[in-house]
């Protein structure tokens, strides 16, 4: 086993898109996805860009907004996640600074209560 402190994993700033106050540190690759840690300072944005693949975005700490296609802001706190589909215009804000973990790809999310994977029986 092999304990991963995100917060100390490098960070790279990420200015595209008109980004600002925001770092990556990536830490997982699959043939179809990617894991990334990343960090909005307070007032940070990730600029409205199209989802690579299917993205879900969950808050780990802080709070952000959230808004997909429609424009549509939500806040998402710590236990929430937002999930964009294949070339959805998308963008996240954090008015107090926010910690979150990107898994985007080849992924299958279900609908909430919905079972994706049987597990163990």
């Amino acid at each position: 086993m092999r304990i991963l402190d995100l917060a100390a994993l490098p960070h790279r700033p990420i200015e595209a898109h008109g980004s600002r106050g925001f770092s990556i540190g990536a830490f997982g690759l699959g043939a179809d996805t990617h894991l990334v840690a990343v960090t909005l300072a307070p007032g940070g944005v990730i600029g409205r860009h199209p989802a690579v693949g299917r993205q879900l975005l969950v808050v780990l700490h802080g709070e952000g907004e959230v808004a997909g296609a429609e424009g549509e802001v939500h806040r998402i706190v710590p236990g929430q996640a937002a999930v964009w589909e294949p070339g959805e215009l998308h963008e996240t804000r954090s008015p107090t600074g926010m910690s979150a973990m990107i898994v985007e790809g080849d992924l299958d999310i279900g609908a909430p209560g919905e079972q994706v994977d049987p597990g163990d029986t």
